[in-house]
């Protein structure tokens, strides 16, 4: 007699087959679930260790800074450490330290060069290859930035030309606060912007940046002066060293001193710390040297960026 196949009803077999493709499913979510922890844990892991090296980076650039200025407090000048933009490497535990100081008076001021001669701005303008006719259309505009009344120059930029622009903001009529501030003078971008900074300051005081002290760019910025002589002069600054007795050099009309050193008192310190792993971290400050202050430090921030890491 023939067995009748009850309706509704699973044989053995089909309930070993829906219990393996249970199984087999319970495994494919844990195994999704524990790959899923451990790359959480590997992510965690490596942003905590990208984390303390930047950290270590940060803190060995921070005491590249310091050093610069246990160096430039120095009272024998024949030893003190130069601000024309030499490098000074050294280590500092696993790092190594590059360390890089401009003095400030070889930069042109920004608010002294607008209130005075304009023409130093265009000419450090077109040596970055901006035409004359914008080149000085900006420098005026640059100096309606800081003069304080509302009539615009013969090229410059007051409250209307803005407006024009379509600009929800006109002209400071005041000093620069900040070297960053030059970005929103009409016709200023970004990328020329960059370019200029290693070559201006606020810090100065000065009509005219030390030439002794100064880089390419705000030599080239200097009256009668040509890339070929700009580079003549650089190259001969880098070339003093302390302790050096040699004769002034004059070159293109412009007479160097024969030993480095000396200076303001404002600089601008670059510091940059690189671990043995690769990763690094830039900082850029500018300082005013001076006694104690209330903070407890030799010196005075005037500006503060920590740079890109890596």
């Amino acid at each position: 007699m023939s067995r009748r196949r009850i309706p509704g009803r699973h044989t053995p077999g089909a309930q070993r087959g829906v219990a393996f493709l249970l199984v087999l499913w319970v495994v494919a979510m844990l195994s999704i679930l524990l790959g899923s922890f451990a790359l959480v844990a590997r992510t965690e892991n490596l942003q905590a260790r990208h984390l303390f090296d930047t950290t270590q980076a940060r803190y060995a650039a921070e005491a590249g800074l310091n050093l610069a200025v246990y160096e430039l407090r120095k009272n024998d000048p024949l030893q003190r450490w130069v601000g024309d933009g030499r490098p000074y490497v050294f280590g500092y535990g696993d790092a190594e330290i590059e360390v890089r100081i401009n003095d400030d008076s070889g930069k042109l001021d920004l608010n002294s060069v607008a209130g005075g001669d304009p023409q130093m701005l265009v000419r450090l303008f077109t040596s970055h290859g901006v035409p004359l006719d914008q080149a000085q259309a900006l420098a005026d505009a640059v100096a309606d930035w800081v003069d304080p009344d509302d009539e615009s120059r013969l090229n410059g930029a007051e409250i209307a030309q803005y407006k024009a622009a379509g600009l929800s903001y006109g002209p400071r009529n005041a000093p620069f606060d900040t070297i960053s501030e030059l970005q929103q003078v009409l016709g200023m971008n970004y990328d020329l912007y960059t370019r200029l900074e290693p070559a201006l300051t606020i810090y100065s005081g000065r009509s005219a940046p030390d030439v002794g002290f100064a880089n390419y760019d705000a030599i080239l910025a200097q009256e009668g002066m040509t890339p070929e002589c700009a580079q003549q002069i650089v190259d001969a600054q880098r070339a003093m060293q302390p302790g050096d007795a040699a004769a002034p050099q004059t070159i293109c009309d412009v007479t160097l001193s024969g030993v480095a050193g000396g200076g303001g008192l404002t600089y601008s310190v670059k510091s940059r710390a690189k671990l043995p792993n690769g990763a690094s971290t830039t900082l850029d400050a500018t300082i005013r040297m001076g006694g104690i202050n209330p903070a407890g430090r030799p010196y005075v921030i005037l500006r503060w960026r920590d740079g890109e890491t890596s």
